[in-house]
C-alpha cells in the first residue's frame, strides 16, 4: 500500500459513480486490514457501493483483494478422500441448512470446511447457533481446523484472524450501517471466505423473500449470476440455487433452538418437510456437480442414506466433539443446550389458515429477545426463540397456538406474542403450498 494512499479518496471517487482500479480496491482492502480506514471510512464505503454499485470487473477484484488480506488454504490432496466443497445461504430466518448438510456431504465422501458467519440483521447466523454447544471452538487454530476436516470429513468454523480478516471487518459494519443488501458486498463477502478455504466447489443457496435480504426475484437472480461469475474468474466451480423465504425454513428460530432442530433432523426424529426438500436440493446439486454421484437420482439416494445409516449424525457428533464439544453430542444434546427460563404459547385469536407470513417481523422478534445484534458487540442470549411455528396453509382454531415463544422472563415473552399475531396472519382459506426452491440460476 502506498504511503500516500488515502481512503476517503477511493470512498470520494465510489461515491461519485467512478470506476474504481484494481490497485484502489487492493489499497483500501489493505487499509480496512491494517485497521488505516476508521469504521466511518469503512462504513461510507459500504454506503457507496450499496448506492453505485460495482461493475463484474471490481467485484472481482474485491472479493480477490479480500481472498489475499489473510491465509489461503491449501489442502494435501494426497491426505483427502475426495473434493473439497462447501454450502453458502445469504441468510434468512430459521436457516439451520449448514447444521446437517456439512455432516451428509462429509458421509458421502466429500471434504467441508465450512468458514461461516454471525446473524447478519434479523436472519440467525450459523456460528451463532454453534456457540449455544459448550466447549465448541468457534476459531480454532489452522492446524487442528485441517486435521478436523481431513480425518472427520467436515468442521464449521468462523472467520479466523488468518482467514480473509478484511472481510470480518467489513462483515460486522455491513450489519449496523444498513448496506447488508448491496449485491456486490454480499458477493465478495461469501467469495473471498469460501476462496480463502481453497474450495473446488460450491453450491448458493439464495434465499428471496419477505425474510430475506433480497425480496425481490430478480434482485436474487441478480446475486445468483453475480456470484457465479465472479466465482468463474476465481476458478471456482459454483452451483446457485433461489429458495423461498416467505416463511421461516425450519420451523424454529433461535440458536440453542435450531441446534436441538437439527439433532432432531439427522436422528430422524423430526424431519420438517420444507427444511429437507431445500438440504437435500443443495446436497443434491453440490455432490452430483463434483462427481461424487453419477447423477442427480444417484447424488439422492447417497444423501438419503447418509441419513438411514446414521452416518452423518456420527460425523456431526464427531466434529462436536474435535472442535471441544461433548461427547456424543446427539445423546444428550438437551442436557448440554441452555434451556430458555420462560417458554409461552401463543394463541391464535381467531379461526382460519395461516395465509402468510411476515418473517422478518418473526426474525426482529428474535432479536428482541435478545437472539441477535442490534450491534456488532452485542451479547447473544443462546436460549431465546420461537419453535413449533405454523405452517402457511395450515388450519388453525381460535386458541391454537401459532408457536411458543422462549423468553428471558414473562415480560419479554408477552412482548414478543404481540410481534408474533402481528406476523402471522390467518385467513378463511387455504393457500396453495409454495416449493421451497424456486430454481436454479446457471
Amino acid at each position: 500500500m502506498s504511503e500516500v494512499f488515502l481512503p476517503q479518496e477511493v470512498i470520494r471517487k465510489k461515491r461519485d459513480g467512478l470506476t474504481l482500479s484494481g490497485g484502489e480496491i487492493r489499497d483500501f482492502v489493505g487499509a480496512l486490514t491494517a485497521g488505516a480506514a476508521s469504521e466511518g471510512q469503512v462504513g461510507a464505503f459500504a454506503m457507496a457501493v450499496f448506492f453505485n454499485s460495482m461493475s463484474a470487473a471490481e467485484c472481482t477484484a474485491l472479493t480477490l483483494a479480500m481472498r489475499d488480506s489473510g491465509e489461503v488454504l491449501q489442502w494435501d490432496r494426497e491426505r483427502l478422500r475426495g473434493p473439497v466443497i462447501d454450502k453458502h445461504s445469504t441468510g434468512g430466518v430459521g436457516d439451520c441448512v449448514s447444521l446437517m448438510l456439512a455432516p451428509m456431504l462429509a458421509a458421502c465422501g466429500a471434504h467441508v470446511p465450512m468458514i461461516s458467519g454471525r446473524g447478519l440483521g434479523h436472519t440467525g447466523g450459523t456460528l451463532d447457533k454453534l456457540a449455544s454447544i459448550p466447549g465448541y471452538s468457534l476459531t480454532p487454530d489452522p492446524k487442528t481446523f485441517r486435521a478436523v476436516v481431513q480425518n472427520t470429513g467436515c468442521a464449521i468454523i468462523g472467520q479466523t484472524a488468518a482467514l480473509a480478516p478484511a472481510d470480518s471487518r467489513l462483515y460486522a459494519v455491513r450489519d449496523v450501517t444498513a448496506t447488508v443488501e448491496s449485491v456486490a458486498l454480499i458477493t465478495a463477502s461469501i467469495l473471498s471466505k469460501k476462496l480463502a478455504a481453497g474450495l473446488d466447489a460450491l453450491v448458493m443457496d439464495i434465499k428471496v423473500g419477505n425474510g430475506a435480504f433480497m425480496n425481490d426475484l430478480d434482485k436474487a437472480r441478480s446475486l445468483a449470476a453475480s456470484i457465479n461469475r465472479v466465482a468463474r474468474e476465481a476458478g471456482l466451480q459454483t452451483r446457485a440455487l433461489i429458495t423461498d423465504m416467505n416463511q421461516p425454513l425450519a420451523p424454529v428460530a433461535g440458536n440453542a433452538l435450531e441446534v436441538r432442530e437439527c439433532v432432531a433432523y439427522l436422528t430422524g426424529a423430526r424431519r420438517d418437510a420444507r427444511l429437507h426438500e431445500v438440504v437435500m436440493a443443495l446436497g443434491v446439486a453440490l455432490i452430483a456437480c463434483v462427481g461424487i454421484a453419477a447423477d442427480e437420482a444417484d447424488a439422492r439416494e447417497r444423501l438419503e442414506h447418509s441419513l438411514s445409516s446414521g452416518k452423518a449424525l456420527q460425523l456431526f457428533d464427531q466434529m462436536i466433539k474435535d472442535l471441544g464439544g461433548p461427547s456424543a453430542f446427539s445423546d444428550t444434546a438437551d442436557t448440554h443446550l441452555p434451556s430458555a427460563p420462560a417458554i409461552q404459547a401463543v394463541p391464535s385469536l381467531a379461526d382460519g389458515y395461516i395465509c402468510a407470513i411476515d418473517t422478518r417481523m418473526l426474525g426482529m422478534a428474535v432479536v428482541s429477545l435478545g437472539g441477535g445484534r442490534r450491534h456488532p458487540n452485542d451479547r447473544i442470549d443462546p436460549t431465546v426463540g420461537l419453535d413449533q411455528i405454523l405452517r402457511i396453509g395450515q388450519e388453525v382454531s381460535l386458541g391454537d397456538p401459532l408457536c411458543r415463544v422462549h423468553a428471558a422472563d414473562v415480560s419479554a415473552a408477552e412482548h414478543a406474542a404481540a410481534t408474533v399475531r402481528a406476523a402471522i396472519h390467518i385467513g378463511s382459506n387455504p393457500e396453495a403450498p409454495v416449493s421451497a426452491v424456486l430454481e436454479e440460476v446457471a
